[in-house]
């Protein structure tokens, strides 16, 4: 009967949902990958090797990993509790703030084939689940193999990334303001200049040579102080630079609600105010990933 007044009937294809059901199967192989290690043989501290690191480095590495720790209860107070409080909401930051986070997961296995970055021992860590991870092709067993400091790049993640990604938006709205007929193509472009030089200051300049991780592996000839432990390799600033950029061009192209590409058919999905944020903290997920 709609057809034949000529109305036609709404397509059940939502592209939500297909964001969603990426993002819900990339969180339960996490989760499984987490737990096998969590439960495993592998849950076990890589000690410090023979060489102690010098005192500066063993002070800095301890105040920053207190920093971030303290960093954290305050970024889910700011940009989760305080917007709910105020307008019963969940931002898209506070979105972010939970997908970036979760992104940890993903930070070890650069190493999958072959290890060429690892971090100090001397942090607290209980290995990493790279062992777990199906395929694994580096080497390891328990109490030798790639070390996670957990305590500072799990809240690093979360609202570090996050803060990295509004002054990259920040960036973009200053660039626009400067060149007004900037093309989108053409503000991705002074995105990625910036995200590389960013990452040169804030790996290159100040965790690595802080002692917090090294690039042993790096190509010598592509890389900012070559031969040192701080060693910071060119690609690596397109690698972490192009993630960063992306993360920035997620939350900056919104439509007039403030949505991201990826939340487009949100208000089709069917179900409460519980369901319908599911679905968008899934799709934001599976966008970051």
């Amino acid at each position: 009967r709609a057809e034949s007044l000529g109305i036609q009937p709404r397509s059940s294809f939502n592209p939500i949902h297909i964001w969603a059901f990426f993002g819900g199967a990339i969180l339960a192989f996490q989760l499984y990958v987490w737990i096998s290690w969590i439960t495993g043989p592998y849950f076990e501290r890589v000690p410090a090797g023979p060489s102690d690191p010098p005192l500066f480095m063993k002070t800095i590495l301890t105040i920053w990993t207190t920093v971030i720790m303290v960093g954290l209860p305050v970024g889910i107070y700011y940009f989760i509790v305080r917007p709910w409080r105020r307008e019963r909401r969940i931002t898209t930051d506070g979105m972010l703030l939970v997908a970036c986070g979760l992104l940890f997961f993903q930070d070890p296995l650069l190493n999958y084939f072959n290890t060429w970055c690892t971090y100090n021992t001397w942090m607290w860590n209980r290995g990493s689940w790279v062992q777990n991870v199906p395929g694994w092709v580096s080497y390891g067993e328990p109490g030798r193999m790639m070390a996670e400091p957990m305590l500072m790049n799990a809240p690093g993640y979360s609202y570090g990334v996050l803060l990295c990604t509004i002054l990259g938006c920040w960036v973009m709205r200053r660039a626009k303001a400067q060149w007004p007929n900037i093309s989108n193509l053409g503000l991705i472009g002074v995105l990625i200049v910036w995200t590389f030089f960013f990452d040169l200051v804030i790996e290159g300049l100040f965790l690595m040579p802080m002692g917090l991780f090294t690039y042993p592996g790096a190509i010598q000839s592509l890389s900012i102080n070559a031969g040192t432990y701080y060693q910071w390799p060119l690609y690596e600033g397109l690698m972490w630079g192009g993630v960063q950029a992306g993360l920035c061009s997620l939350r900056y192209f919104t439509d007039d609600r403030g949505r991201t590409f990826v939340e487009r058919g949100l208000e089709r999905v069917q179900g409460g105010f519980v369901k319908q944020q599911f679905t968008r903290f899934l799709a934001i997920f599976a966008a970051c990933s």
